[in-house]
């Protein structure tokens, strides 16, 4: 059986699960939440994994997002291990090109990956994306500047823009 290494990160916003494999970070939950969501999302790209509490492995992670969340860092390079349809996989690259500090919207997402007629799918991906702040799906907002959908709340979408100042 394969394992996937979990460990808790605390900040200011509430307690969050962190989750890596050998290869990289696979997932950041929502800041409060069980660990439930962390097995329920877990099912489908990592069927057949066991999960092992492993703060050692989970401390590079910790220190860049406890960074971010400090304002002492702007761009990640850690490895990231997403899974996803090859159309999630276009989206989420283009979501790690956006700087930070800046916002775009679904229609953009969707004119960067050659597919200006894909912006509800953009938005289906986006919301499936499983590393918030790391892969930043909250820099996409509707194009009136409203913010729209996040899968960690709308709360959460709003403090990562406070923190980049936007």
């Amino acid at each position: 059986m394969q394992i996937l290494y979990v460990d808790t990160l605390t900040y200011t916003q509430g307690d969050m699960y962190l989750v890596a494999s050998d290869k990289g970070l696979v997932y950041i939950g929502t800041p409060n939440a069980s660990f439930e969501e962390v097995e329920v999302w877990a099912k489908k790209p990592f069927k057949g994994y066991g999960f092992e509490e492993n703060p050692e492995k989970l401390q590079p992670y910790k220190a860049q997002l406890t960074a971010y969340f400090n304002k002492e860092l702007t761009e990640f390079d850690l490895p990231v291990h997403v899974k996803g349809t090859p159309f999630q996989l276009a989206v989420w690259e283009a979501l790690k090109e956006l700087p930070y500090g800046t916002t775009t919207s679904y229609g953009n997402i969707a004119q960067r990956i050659g597919n200006p007629k894909a912006v509800r799918a953009v938005g289906t991906a986006i919301g499936a994306n499983p590393i918030l702040a790391i892969i930043p799906c909250h820099r996409v907002i509707g194009k009136n500047g409203q913010l729209t959908g996040f899968r960690s709340g709308l709360a959460m979408k709003q403090f990562l823009l406070e923190l980049e100042q936007v």
